[in-house]
């Protein structure tokens, strides 16, 4: 899936191309594809536009409507030489808010230690050039917009040259050159700061040049994150952060299972709490309003509610387990199929697996939280989320506004993950509702416990695959069912991502699995049971239980083929493709084959997941059933370059991510209820068990992937190999348990 919405944007250095589409979509006209304005505070102002053909709108309502042509990111040059770049995409922690200003800036050629930049406003303006939407998610952040930026960097460079050779009477441009945020010819010398307002007032340049690779000075280089000193000297804004007016700040009591409504309550309690100011009843349960985060908290453990449990108190693991297993025995929506499979099946000895991944929770180090504020002309929002555009309309379609009336404030995100991307912008609405019954600005601040018991969750899921092999150990027949609910069904996302039955974010991974290409006769089929339970990307999305579930499957069949796993990996990939290059150099920088310590074992993975293809050794060994990763060398082919820094931090990041999942969490129910509420049982990834970590980068000039997942997926099964090489146990469910 997120293969084929790489190759709908095509954005890899490929800004010549865009200028061509925006000339044959009819934004060959200046004012069509750049604008400008002045201001004595801001100088020039340089907005860039994307063509209609390269949106993609998800909803149904703005489907029907003819493409308009909005700008999608600004720059700014003060006067006082900054240079300010507003940031359509949420910085989490991924390093957008230095690699994405790094690609603008490298084009104006200004001087870095002055750049600034700011989280853009909620607006159309800032839509994803694939998506459609303000959004941050899919590992997508840089490559939509790297062409989109380089040409707004280069306009802006342009327009302040014509204005020095209009300041220095030269009858053209060609003499000028820049430097550090200089315009220089001979021995003129002019700051940008001192030409800024002079070019806003110039006619946009029909056409610019793009610098060539080799003229980079920052793209590609190692370069220290703008957001570390704020985040270091506590001075960022986080949402938490937020302070308002006559500010109230609440907790909510939500359902304690899936689907249960409130019958009744009794504040009598809640309200004799000092600090409560009031309680009321919203849509998600019952709020507490409180002058302070305690007195609303305990208000809210005083508070009596009565509720209609429904269906969901009859939720189990073991009921969901029973039931994806005897789904699994038979076929499914057709994802990807090649010959008689059966047929194919039944001519070889059949090598039979099932494997399983639990529901987990995002869990962000800073919980949900939203201040918001209903007035007469609108709605304020203060949040950190990763779904400005979505959150902009829901709220409006409520509160019966216009969506510019919607105002958020996007804060730096205290982890995200996924979970301030969604579809309902639940926490957003929640504050939303409290807001407009208390009629003053209100805080609702969301516990851990609350995350982990009402939050949304990444699937459990269970695979179900078999498969044989040819003479030459090769797999000659593979099948692979799998079973999990849908994220897309039910939201403004289905009807692009659902198609046959099919979520695409469901088999992604799987049924475009590069040894599937050397698979002559292959299925892929898919069940979506549904449920109560809410369902939501998880960082990697499908990709966090395919990986795990195509790495190690194949690993048992080069064992059951008696090969070399690595080897057995290379037999099945192209040696030029990319998921082989990243395989071969995390092999060659680990020392795959030479001795380890005594005890140690390795296992290997690889997998590609938004638009990037990473590698991953893994040395391990087991003591008393505990599971010990020592090292980690880990390969990434993601096209061109950025910022090395931000790739290296991300694979770190998301190999730690993935490692919490393989080795300690999970979610269970019963009786319709999470059985987890914080990190003493809902346990992630320490920091005395994160491994040795080497990043290495394949030098690509492919099309440019993805960050802050592809990480992730490798990485368990990475692990559960090296176990299985250390103990001849195949470990097939997460978390990783030994007998």
């Amino acid at each position: 899936m997120w293969r084929n919405l790489q190759d709908l944007s095509g954005v890899a250095d490929e800004s010549a191309r865009t200028v061509s589409l925006l000339r044959e979509s009819g934004g060959g006209s200046r004012r069509a594809f750049l604008k400008t304005g002045a201001a004595a505070s801001v100088g020039l102002v340089v907005a860039c536009f994307m063509p209609p053909g390269m949106r993609r709108a998800f909803a149904e309502d703005v489907a029907k409507k003819p493409a308009q042509i909005p700008p999608n990111a600004f720059v700014r040059v003060a006067p006082d030489n900054s240079v300010t770049v507003l940031l359509k995409h949420s910085e989490m922690g991924q390093g957008v808010w230095t690699s994405i200003p790094m690609v603008v800036a490298d084009e104006l050629d200004c001087d870095w230690a002055k750049v600034k930049v700011e989280h853009a406003p909620a607006a159309p303006e800032y839509a994803h050039t694939v998506f459609g939407v303000q959004m941050t998610g899919g590992s997508t952040s840089t490559w939509e917009s790297f062409a989109q930026l380089r040409q707004a960097g280069a306009t802006a460079r342009a327009l302040l040259i014509a204005a020095a050779a209009k300041k220095w009477h030269l009858a053209g441009t060609a003499d000028c050159r820049t430097e550090n945020g200089f315009v220089i010819c001979a021995d003129k010398k002019a700051s940008y700061g001192e030409l800024a307002e002079a070019a806003a007032r110039l006619p946009m340049p029909a056409d610019v040049a793009l610098k060539k690779p080799e003229e980079f000075r920052l793209i590609g280089k190692p370069t220290r994150r703008l957001d570390s000193k704020a985040k270091v000297t506590g001075t960022a804004e986080f949402g938490i952060d937020v302070k308002r007016p006559d500010l109230l700040v609440a907790t909510v009591a939500r359902a304690p299972v899936f689907g249960a409504k409130v019958k009744s309550f009794d504040a009598t309690k809640a309200k004799a709490v000092p600090g409560v100011v009031d309680v009321v009843q919203v849509p998600s349960g019952v709020a507490v309003l409180g002058k302070h985060f305690w007195a609303a908290k305990q208000g809210r453990d005083a508070l009596v509610v009565d509720w209609n449990l429904g269906d969901g108190a009859r939720i189990s693991t073991e009921g969901l387990r029973a039931e994806y297993r005897k789904l699994a025995q038979a076929k499914g929506a057709v994802a990807k199929i090649a010959g008689d499979v059966d047929a194919a099946l039944k001519a070889g000895k059949v090598i039979d697996a099932e494997y399983e991944v639990p529901f987990l929770a995002h869990a962000p180090m800073e919980p949900e939280n939203c201040t918001a504020e209903v007035n007469a002309d609108g709605c304020d929002i203060w949040t950190g989320t990763q779904f400005q555009g979505v959150d902009q309309m829901t709220v409006a379609k409520r509160l019966e506004l216009k969506p510019e009336q919607v105002r958020i404030h996007t804060t730096f995100l205290g982890g995200g993950f996924g979970r301030r991307a969604n579809p309902q912008s639940d926490f957003i609405m929640e504050a939303v509702e409290i807001a407009k019954a208390a009629k003053q600005p209100i805080k609702v601040v969301w516990t851990r416990e609350d995350d982990i018991h009402g939050g949304y969750y990444r699937p459990m899921w269970l695979s179900h695959l078999r498969a044989t092999l040819a003479k030459d150990g090769k797999p000659a027949a593979w099948a692979h069912t799998i079973v999990g609910q849908s994220i897309f069904a039910g939201t403004l996302f289905a009807g692009a991502f659902i198609k046959d039955g099919v979520d695409g974010a469901s088999v992604e991974g799987a049924a475009d699995s590069p040894y599937l290409e050397a698979v002559p006769v292959h299925r892929v089929d898919l069940h979506s049971p549904t449920s109560p339970i809410s369902v939501l990307w998880w960082r990697s999305v499908g990709h966090s239980h395919t990986g795990f579930v195509v790495e190690s499957f194949v690993d048992e069949l080069a064992h059951a083929a008696k090969q070399d796993p690595l080897k057995y990996r290379q037999a099945l990939l192209p040696e030029k493709s990319r998921e082989r290059l990243a395989l071969d150099l995390a092999a060659e920088k680990f020392g795959w084959g030479k001795p380890l310590a005594k005890g140690h074992a390795a296992g290997i993975a690889v997998h590609a997941s938004f638009g990037s293809y990473v590698a991953q050794v893994a040395e391990v060994s087991v003591s008393d059933k505990k599971i010990t990763v020592h090292r980690v060398v880990c390969a990434i082919d993601c096209g061109p370059v950025v910022n090395p820094l931000t790739i290296e931090a991300q694979m770190q990041s998301g190999i730690a991510f993935g490692l919490g999942a393989a080795l300690h969490s999970e979610l269970t129910l019963k009786d319709g209820r999470i059985e987890q509420s914080n990190f003493h049982n809902y346990v992630v990834l320490r920091a005395n068990e994160m491994p040795r970590v080497e990043v290495h980068i394949v030098p690509s000039t492919d099309k440019m992937g993805g960050v802050g997942e592809p990480g992730t997926p490798p990485i368990a099964p990475a692990v559960a190999n090296a176990v299985f090489a250390a103990t001849g146990q195949r470990l097939r469910r997460l978390p990783l348990r030994l007998a």
